[in-house]
């Protein structure tokens, strides 16, 4: 080799000239790099060149070469390169090519400490971080972190000589970057440390955090934006360790981040980078908050008071602003701790702040109750008529800010809680459309300024999100008043005014249903002239809304009548998977899954186009995204990019070089890659959900394309975004949903409960059983989110309840259902845990759980339900383990969990049958002390579990001595306005009747029962209670004969509209007893022509 050439080589690389460049390099790496002669050359130009640009090459390509050559290197040659290699970067100038022989040392003592070489390094290192040349200390420190980059496994055998330099470096008055790089290295050092087994080392770590904090605090002070980001990166790792590192200080530490957030002079990243580590402590650390007193309540005031500071001009989209993060912080907190902590503060606080004389206490106010309805709508839902006066008051406002806030705010409490909030509709739809014509007449005299049309789309998106789900019979009434205002609004021409109008018009048609028909053919018409644009990225989201709008429509109006459109509109879902829009790839696949809904089987023509685009869908390749980001995030501090749909501010910490002093323009293809990687991730989300829906609707005729669907879903399981992960676990469990669902449709039997099955399943049944068994348990026990287990506990309780128990025969799979049901019931599945902590109950006082915690349980509870009814009979030896913290859960301090706990005891009653038999004794007391229950659900729940546990237990000594007791506690739920204690209280005494009828004054009791009937909602008592009153006509029982004049309508309702009030067996009896009457006392039947031609 030619070393001369090789110099021009290198030299040619930095020549601005894109040929020359690319067959340097070529060069380079064919005939020279894979000579190890070549890395000592490129050490010696780094060491001796006079150009600062190829020392710095130099030392780049060199550090990618030591893994690969160093050990072919002589050990004498090896010696004098790490002296000089040392020397020279101790005393270069610049600190750019500094850093690069930095990382040229540490690469080299990566490998040597490997082999038990360079021994003197760390105290080289150590004279070098103390020396009294700032330099020194300088490269000192930066090699020590790189090193704990590349050689952790050695320090952490030395964590008592780290912390003795580092004790030292953090305290440098002369140098920010030794401090930066000491607080670094500090970060790498937490990592190493486990707490139990090193109890010294946590001493030192928490001897010195709070000058970590104070090298933070300095920057922020001094206005040092990169190093601030970097210095919060390091607080951000800390979350991710042993929680014992910083649990001392934490609630301290929270402390200081709120007063960083909240003081208005010091920089937004630095209040912002704040807010940003109080969500990752929320979202991580969230038991901890939740136990440190008033911690959850002070961040919550402290949010809402920044985000009065948010502006007219706020762009909606930046939340990196201080009042956007505050507001996306309230967001995270609602969702992750009790209400009593976050909602209960901010409902006390909203009249306060939505009566100030400052406009923008009054928007902070509805916007922050805006984003909190999403974690917690049960509870906000129950908080509503103190609230709503305060939102219809905020729509009238005189500030068209504050009434653009309160539209925001409607729209965000209508996608939580629409039920609740339709009943408000003759108050609210007024006062939207108050806020739309005013903006509508503005804009047509010619004004469409932001604010305009910002109102005009929050208008659009508030009745969007009210509509969506709103009963027909309301919504009907509506469609005269609205459809033509929206249509009108489709002819306006800003992009996005048009998009919130179509997607407004898809919810109105969703709702009504048929009653959309006579706007139908105008509408989709108007809509038509949107389906193929694409001369820009606003028109491809215009073009995307109105495909999901179409879509409504289509189900809507239903198959017959949408047929004219499918053929065209399947065309241009087609072109548009090729127009690189994500979104709008995305609602192409929403629209078929939507005409597979409307077409069933009629869709097969389609499938063989939509499967294979589908695939082609899941087949493309995502890169190794925490490679990337490990190695280029660096380059992108302070920074914002796309991740997740979001903008995200980058604070990496894994490089400590001068941003200014970086080349990035490759490093920013590298983020490119990671936004295209988010966004196939994103698209294979909902891919693989569109092929569950297209599956279960197509049935046998998807088949053809089955096996491969599912070899192309399977590996999804493991896929790193859990979207995918949920949703092609919950497809897999569709797919055995449909199999089975075909099986028994050709077989013509219905399965039993328990195992062995009476009819065994099929070869392909048996198969997919295996695959899906097999991949739910590669993740369920383990999985760290709990949206993904939450999913997974209703796919396995639904496939329990359509399919029974052929599922359980799967080895293994039984028993992985109990451990995480014990788990999640328990909290101590790892998706209830901080990140961090061992796994361990909570706290009676912690053990509140958020509304998003409380579902993963629920579903747990849910689940075991069902597994009882698959099991009948043979689920009694399992609840012998789930007696117990269901018992616990049945004495909570929490509403919602008792009421829950006790009708789970009830079903559970039900589908054990008598062997519920041996739990008599225990069951019984719970259940009667929850008949006087302060929460009407709970009450009623035990009503219905009391009634269950006499009708099945064959132990009449233990609970016939209560009956008495019973009906006492009965007596007020048949007095209430509550229509569900009502139906659970007349079961309860149906089936005590059927139990003991002796035991029960049938002459004081009938009666008044009969004047309940018919049921206004529980429809499923009706059994009992038509079993119990047919009975006794079986009998001749003189109360019930002499009370058959009150009980014709009775009949007549139950045997009319809805069909589902009574199953066919017990239709069947009443339609009995009224042909006996008929019989015997035809008169009794006038005025019900129904029950007279039976």
């Amino acid at each position: 080799m030619d070393q001369q050439k090789f110099l021009e080589l290198l030299q040619g690389v930095q020549i601005p000239d894109t040929e020359r460049v690319k067959a340097a390099t070529t060069e380079l790496r064919k005939n020279y790099y894979p000579n190890p002669e070549s890395l000592l050359w490129l050490i010696e130009i780094f060491i001796s060149h006079g150009d600062q640009a190829i020392r710095q090459q130099a030392a780049v390509e060199a550090q990618r070469l030591v893994k690969k050559h160093w050990k072919n290197i002589s050990d004498a040659q090896k010696q004098q390169i790490r002296e000089q290699l040392l020397q020279k970067t101790l005393n270069e100038e610049v600190k750019l090519v500094r850093h690069s022989g930095a990382r040229v040392i540490a690469a080299i003592a990566g490998e040597d400490i490997e082999n038990g070489q360079w021994a003197n390094l760390p105290d080289t290192l150590a004279q070098a971080a103390g020396s009294r040349q700032v330099s020194h200390r300088e490269v000192g420190v930066f090699i020590l972190f790189t090193l704990l980059e590349t050689a952790s496994p050695y320090f952490a055998e030395q964590t008592a000589v780290l912390f003795s330099i580092l004790s030292k470096t953090i305290h440098d008055q002369e140098s920010t970057d030794v401090r930066i790089n000491t607080l670094i290295c500090l970060g790498a050092v937490a990592t190493m440390i486990e707490p139990d087994e090193d109890p010294e080392s946590l001493k030192l770590f928490l001897e010195i955090f709070p000058q970590m904090v104070s090298v933070l605090k300095n920057f922020i002070d001094a206005k040092e934006e990169d190093r601030t980001v970097q210095a919060f990166e390091v607080f951000q790792t800390l979350l991710g360790c042993e929680s014992a590192l910083i649990a001392p200080h934490f609630k301290d530490l929270c402390n200081f981040m709120l007063e960083i957030a909240a003081d208005t002079n010091n920089e937004n990243d630095a209040r912002t980078q704040a807010l940003s580590f109080l969500m990752q402590c929320t979202r991580y650390r969230k038991m901890k908050i939740q136990g440190t007193k008033d911690l959850g309540e002070k961040i919550t005031m402290t949010s809402m008071q920044i985000a009065t500071e948010l502006e007219d001009d706020d762009d909606e989209d930046d939340e990196t602003s201080p009042a956007r993060s505050a507001l996306g912080l309230l967001g995270l907190l609602a969702e992750s701790l009790p209400p009593r902590q976050v909602i209960v503060p901010l409902l006390n606080a909203l009249p306060q702040f939505s009566s100030h004389q400052d406009p923008r206490y009054r928007q902070a106010g509805i916007l922050a109750l805006g984003m909190c309805v999403e974690g917690a709508p049960d509870f906000v839902g129950t908080q509503m008529d103190s609230f709503l006066p305060v939102v219809f008051k905020l729509l009238e406002d005189p500030e068209s800010g504050v009434r653009h806030a309160a539209l925001n705010g409607v729209a965000r409490l209508a996608d939580d809680l629409a039920e609740d909030l339709q009943n408000t509709h003759e108050h609210l739809i007024p006062a939207l459309l108050k806020n739309l014509d005013a903006a509508m007449q503005y804009a047509a005299s010619g004004n469409n300024d932001k604010q305009t049309l910002d109102t005009m789309k929050a208008s659009c998106g508030a009745l969007d999100s009210l509509t969506e789900g709103m009963d027909q019979e309301i919504v009907k009434n509506y469609l005269p008043t609205l459809v033509p205002r929206l249509a009108q609004l489709l002819d306006h021409p800003d992009v996005g005014v048009k998009s919130a109008a179509a997607s407004a018009i898809g919810s109105l048609a969703s709702s009504s249903e048929k009653e959309f028909l006579p706007f139908f053919k105008d509408t989709i018409e108007k809509l038509a002239q949107f389906v193929e644009l694409k001369s820009s990225n606003d028109e491809l989201d215009l073009r995307a809304t109105v495909c999901d709008s179409i879509g409504s429509m289509a189900a809507a109006v239903g198959a017959e009548v949408f047929q004219p459109y499918v053929k065209p509109l399947m065309q241009a879902s087609e072109e548009a998977l090729h127009l690189d829009h994500p979104r709008l790839k995305e609602t192409s696949y929403i629209l078929w899954s939507t005409l597979a809904k409307v077409y069933e089987e009629d869709f097969t023509p389609f499938l063989e186009g939509v499967v294979t685009a589908l695939a082609a869908c899941l087949d493309q390749e995502e890169d190794n995204l925490e490679v990337e980001l490990g190695e280029h995030a660096q380059d992108l501090l302070g920074q914002e990019v796309i991740v997740a749909g979001k903008k995200v501010k980058v604070a990496g910490a894994t490089d400590v070089e001068d941003v200014d002093d970086m080349d990035d323009d490759d490093d920013d293809e590298d983020w490119d890659d990671l936004t295209a990687v988010t966004a196939v991730a994103m698209e294979k989300e909902v891919a693989v959900e569109v092929i569950g829906d297209i599956l279960t609707h197509t049935r046998q005729h998807y088949m053809p394309y089955f096996e491969r669907t599912i070899e192309a879903i399977s590996p999804l399981v493991e896929h790193s975004y859990e979207g995918v992960r949920k949703t092609a676990i919950s497809t897999m469990w569709r797919a055995y949903a449909c199999l089975y669902s075909m099986m028994e449709d050709k077989t013509g039997t219905k399965w039993t409960p328990g195992l062995p099955m009476a009819t065994q399943p099929t070869p392909e049944l048996v198969k997919m059983g295996e695959i899906v068994t097999t991949a739910t348990m590669s993740l369920w026990e383990d999985e760290y989110d709990r949206g993904v287990v939450t999913d997974i506990n209703r796919n396995v309780a639904s496939t329990l309840k359509l399919c029974g128990p052929a599922i359980l025969a799967q080895p293994n799979f039984a028993e992985a259902i109990k451990n995480v049901i014990f788990a999640v019931i328990n909290r101590v599945h790892p998706c209830q845990q901080d990140l961090g902590d061992e796994l361990e109950s909570p706290d009676e006082d912690d053990a509140e759980s958020s509304e998003y915690d409380w579902l993963v349980i629920d579903t747990a509870l849910d689940l075991t339900s069902n597994l009882a009814l698959a099991l009948g009979a043979q689920f009694a030896e399992i609840f012998k383990e789930f007696e117990k913290p269901l018992k616990k859960f049945a004495s909570s301090n929490t509403p919602f969990e008792r009421s829950t706990a006790i009708g789970v005891i009830a079903e559970l009653t039900g589908h054990m049958g008598s062997a519920v038999t041996p739990f008599t004794a225990s069951l019984l007391p719970v259940l009667l002390k929850r008949l006087s229950d302060t929460d009407p659900e709970a009450k009623s729940n035990a009503a219905y579990g009391v009634g269950l546990l006499i009708f099945h237990s064959q132990d009449s000594a233990t609970y016939l001595p209560s009956y008495n007791n019973i009906l006492s506690k009965l007596e007020p739920l048949l007095q209430t306005n509550h229509a569900r204690s009502i139906d659970n209280a007349c079961g309860c005494v149906s089936r005590m009747i059927m139990a003991h009828q002796d035991a029960v004054p049938l002459d004081d009791i009938l009666p008044v029962m009969a004047g309940l009937l018919p049921l206004k909602e529980d429809y499923e008592e009706n059994e009992p209670i038509f079993e119990m009153i047919t009975g006794l006509y079986s009998q001749s029982n003189q109360t019930i004969l002499q009370l058959t004049p009150k009980l014709i309508p009775v009949f007549a309702a139950v045997l009319g509209e809805p069909v589902d009030q009574l199953e066919v067996e017990t239709r069947e009896k009443v339609k009995g007893v009224v042909k006996f009457i008929g019989g015997s006392h035809p008169e009794l039947l006038n005025g019900h022509p129904s029950l007279q031609n039976l």
